[in-house]
């Protein structure tokens, strides 16, 4: 669901700051060789997640998602120089794509991949968290979230990745749908959860910000 007209999406993107060199070639890469290209962060929403990272400034973030690593890299942009990024996916193909790029970065060394199950790798994870981005399976959302509550600290902040599912929060939910079930449980708890301050953003499928009270 395209909640701007394609010429406002296209102005929006011409007046932001542009992808750098190394993203802009992971991002050919991905349409190129990956299956879903489309769930890549993007321009638009990776300058975001950039800007955000920058303005915290963390020491440890942990993104839940990895994909192709666009959204890592653009994350660590604002990671201490001491920081670590742990990124956790359950896709071993795409494991060495990401680890190319995350060794042509700045950040390869701070960079810290996990495969497998995000609800079993996080616990052994004995790190406090600044920043966490979930771009996972949606399902296991509400999961994830009690998971990683116990691991932020007052001003640590959540961002939470398609969280308006193109449009289905708003719709008739079927029966078997269990992926929108859950997103919408997500975001009553986001909002709802007297330790989280919480804003939903519409940019592409929707982005939560939620702090850390």
């Amino acid at each position: 669901m395209d909640l701007l007209s394609e010429e406002i999406n296209n102005y929006v993107k011409k007046h932001s700051q542009a992808e750098p060199e190394l993203l802009q070639k992971l991002n050919r890469e991905t349409w190129q060789k990956v299956l879903v290209p489309r769930m890549l962060s993007g321009h638009l929403q990776g300058r975001i997640l950039s800007m955000i990272s920058k303005l915290i400034h963390p020491k440890n973030i942990l993104e839940i998602g990895t994909y192709t690593g666009y959204s890592a890299l653009c994350l660590a942009e604002g990671m201490q120089n001491d920081g670590e990024l742990h990124t956790i996916d359950i896709n071993e193909e795409l494991y060495d794509f990401q680890r190319k790029y995350f060794d042509e970065s700045d950040f390869g060394k701070q960079i810290f991949q996990h495969l497998g199950n995000a609800m079993d790798i996080v616990p052994e994870i004995d790190t406090v968290f600044d920043l966490v981005f979930i771009d996972a399976d949606k399902f296991n959302y509400p999961n994830y979230l009690e998971m990683i509550l116990p691991k932020l600290k007052t001003g640590s902040v959540i961002l939470s990745d398609n969280v308006l599912w193109s449009g289905k929060v708003v719709e008739k939910v079927r029966r078997d749908d269990m992926d929108t079930r859950a997103l919408l449980q997500y975001n009553e708890m986001l909002n709802n959860h007297p330790q989280l301050e919480t804003v939903l953003l519409p940019i592409r499928d929707g982005l939560t910000i939620s702090r850390f009270k």
